[in-house]
Order: C-alpha cells, then sequence, then structure tokens
C-alpha cells in the first residue's frame, strides 16, 4: 500500500440507512487508499452488503457523506459509480454464459465502428474489441485458449476471472468485490486470488469482502471489521491473529 497519499481514493462518513424498524449502517466509516487491498468482514447482519451497495452506487444512504479523492461525490446509480471508474464485481457471476469473453468484457460497453456503419447503423468494431480483450487477459497474465471461447465453457474459476478481469479493465479508481470467491473450489479460488493481485500490482486499490478468513489474512494489507452496522476497528493482518479477528467481529474482544 502506497503512503505517500495520506488523501483516500475513497472514503465514507457517517453512512445511515434504515430499512423501517432495521438499522443497516448506524454512521458507518470507511476509507481506503491507493495500491491497498482492504478486506471487510463481519457477522451476519453488520451491514457488509449494504455498506458496499452505497460504495457501489445501488443503494442511496439516509444520511452520511462519500468522499472520492477527498472531493465530496452522490451517486444515484450504479451508473454514477461506474461513470467515475469504480467497478464492483459479485459473488453470483454476473457473466452472460451464452456470450463469448469478448463480449463479455464489453457488455454494455461496446465498441462503435468508427465509420458512418458504426454511427449510424450501430455496426460494432469487433476486431478492435477482440484485440483489447486479448492485451487485457495478457496483461493480467489469464490463460485460456481462446477470448472467442463461450463462457459456458469455463470453469468456474475462470468464469468469475472473466467477471473480475472486466472490472479491472473499466476501472480507473477502485475495485469492489463481494465475496468473489464463494461459490469456488480451492483451485479456481486460486486462479481469482492470483488475478486479485496483479490488478492491486498494478496499483488499483480493491475492498474485498469476504467471510474467509485464510483469504482475508492472505490478501488484505488492512482488515476492516464491521459489527451492527458501523465500524469498530481497522487492523493490519500483520499484528492480530485470525482468532482475533473474529474476537473483535464477535464483540468478544476489543481493539484499544
Amino acid at each position: 500500500m502506497s503512503t505517500e497519499n495520506p488523501i483516500p481514493v475513497l472514503q465514507a462518513k457517517g453512512l445511515v440507512k434504515n430499512y423501517g424498524h432495521v438499522i443497516a449502517l448506524n454512521e458507518a466509516d470507511l476509507e481506503v487508499y491507493p495500491g491497498e487491498v482492504l478486506a471487510v468482514i463481519g457477522d451476519n447482519g453488520a451491514g457488509k452488503s449494504t455498506l458496499i451497495k452505497v460504495l457501489s452506487g445501488a443503494v442511496i444512504p439516509d444520511k452520511g457523506q462519500l468522499f472520492l479523492n477527498g472531493q465530496p461525490i452522490h451517486f444515484s446509480s450504479p451508473i454514477d459509480a461506474r461513470r467515475v471508474g469504480i467497478e464492483t464485481v459479485y459473488q453470483n457471476l454476473a457473466v452472460a454464459p451464452a456470450l463469448t469473453i469478448v463480449e463479455n468484457l464489453f457488455l454494455g460497453r461496446e465498441l462503435r465502428h468508427p465509420s458512418i456503419f458504426g454511427s449510424v447503423l450501430g455496426l460494432l468494431d469487433k476486431k478492435k474489441m477482440y484485440a483489447q480483450a486479448q492485451d487485457y487477459m495478457r496483461d493480467l497474465k489469464f490463460r485460456m485458449p481462446s477470448v472467442s471461447q463461450t463462457v459456458e465453457t469455463l470453469s468456474g474459476g475462470q468464469a468469475q476471472g472473466v467477471a473480475v478481469a472486466r472490472s479491472a479493465a473499466f476501472a480507473s479508481k477502485i475495485v469492489i468485490m463481494d465475496e468473489p470467491m464463494a461459490a469456488l473450489g480451492v483451485k479456481e479460488s486460486g486462479m481469482v486470488i492470483d488475478l486479485i493481485r496483479k490488478i492491486r500490482d498494478r496499483g488499483l486499490p480493491i475492498i474485498l469482502i469476504s467471510h474467509d478468513m485464510p483469504h482475508v489474512f492472505d490478501l488484505a494489507d488492512r482488515i476492516h471489521i464491521q459489527r451492527l452496522g458501523k465500524r469498530v476497528a481497522v487492523i493490519k493482518p500483520t499484528d492480530y491473529s485470525m482468532s482475533d479477528a473474529v474476537a473483535i467481529m464477535t464483540g468478544a474482544k476489543q481493539v484499544s
């Protein structure tokens, strides 16, 4: 993690979100800095999912403020977050199985042909998309026979890798990953973990939501611990054990 710039890439202050009588976020804070992996952990009902939905523009908080590179920002939808360079990878494999890897990478952001056929008739520049897709996968060292094959022919790890690669390709500020390895086996999880490291090595910060403590301690520079709708601690995996993190998460241990 870079320490040269103390300004967080993305910061949340005092987020509040209520669903009727249920308090999902209770003055929640978060900061993620350049070039780091920030893991977010917490029990069910801790507010992790709501926090991430606010950061990705899917939920509008009742109170609180978001800052991007120190400047106040407001999201009305996920499209707003994507426009400023925030991409999100979900655990439910947000890919289209029947489409090719290239088509999935550019889904919703297809490149138009530079000729009048592109601007008027909507003809796609398939050659350019193919070339860029190859470059993306080569840059991430993501090996597969061809970017022209359909996602339904891939393993679960490869398919999730396509979703991760798509986010890395279009994110300019930060990638948010919500349980990206939850449905994967050990080998497939390893593929996604390698991709996460490569994205971080390129200097792109990552927020990683995970319940898997070995993954968290393996990947994270800092660990944000959420309980009862708010942050109760931020720890470094080098300073605390996994059992310590669980104890803080459940309220059995306090951080001074």
